[in-house]
């Protein structure tokens, strides 16, 4: 993954068409496109078409296809229904040909009703007291899984800081729940419709390893292959994601190789921000 500068270029998606958009995709390791960038670039896409007073509430999409990341990706978007208070948007993203993901999003104009939210942990210590990027490169030297140290060297849009470190390190079967405090490296516009983006491709970096910590695993071993099925997300407040965000995770199953990672964000402050949920593929390789 990238700095958040190069993450801001590629969600300024080039116009096709009237429904038709193409993005470009960010450097990283592997050949797969990183499938948050998908998500995020096809939410922009749908909301070209969609007036500027309404925004995105929520979101649901399904990986097809493994993403190429040497060629650029084409969105389509279907103008399903433009009513007195929703607007609902269907987009596909296309490479060589064939579909690798497709979006339905739906976008509501801001509404005054009933409010409540479920508060955020209230044990989770503050991000200034965790470890930083650099010092988690330092603690994972010659320790753990090869993959970990590989991991935290990544140049990324935003820093992490992990509440609790033991699955990096141990095979111990571990609560399938965690807590990370993320922060974007780098200021955001104010594009209401920018940050909802920015913020639909953050949720996709750590949910589904979630799902591994009940069986004394992580997605850094080799033995074992992690690949998103689906991501669903719910846009409950407006935040300019200028401050620390709490990404708290909990997995309530895996079966049949696949594992179910549900997801809320909080702003430091303790608000709401989004809700989702991941299922994934979770598969056991040879070298188990």
């Amino acid at each position: 993954m990238s700095t958040m500068s190069e993450l801001l270029t590629v969600l300024e998606l080039a116009k096709l068409g009237d429904n038709r958009f193409l993005g470009c995709n960010l450097k990283q390791e592997g050949q797969r496109v990183f499938g948050g960038q998908i998500i995020a670039q096809a939410l922009i896409a749908a909301q070209q078409t969609v007036e500027m007073c309404r925004h995105v509430h929520s979101l649901h999409g399904y990986f097809l296809r493994p993403g190429d990341m040497e060629v650029p990706v084409i969105y389509e978007v279907d103008r399903i229904r433009d009513g007195r208070r929703f607007s609902n948007r269907r987009v596909i993203a296309l490479q060589h040909g064939q579909t690798i993901f497709s979006l339905e999003s739906s976008f509501q104009v801001d509404e005054t009703g009933l409010e409540h939210q479920i508060a955020m942990p209230h044990d989770v210590p503050p991000p200034e007291t965790l470890s930083t990027q650099q010092e988690l490169i330092s603690q994972f030297a010659g320790r753990g899984p090869v993959g970990v140290k590989r991991y935290w060297e990544r140049e990324r849009p935003a820093e992490m800081r992990p509440v609790i470190l033991k699955h990096y390190t141990s095979r111990e079967k571990l609560e399938p729940r965690q807590n990370i405090w993320f922060r974007a490296k780098g200021p955001l516009p104010a594009s209401r419709a920018t940050r909802a983006a920015v913020l639909a491709y953050l949720s996709d970096v750590t949910l589904l390893d979630t799902a591994t910590f009940a069986h004394g695993r992580a997605g850094f071993d080799l033995d074992i292959e992690l690949t998103s099925l689906d991501h669903a997300m719910w846009f409950h407040r407006e935040d300019p994601l200028d401050d620390w965000l709490l990404f708290s995770h909990d997995s309530p199953s895996t079966q049949s190789s696949r594992g179910l990672t549900r997801g809320a964000i909080y702003s430091r402050g303790g608000t709401l921000i989004a809700s989702l949920a991941q299922e994934g593929l979770i598969l056991l390789t040879q070298h188990s």
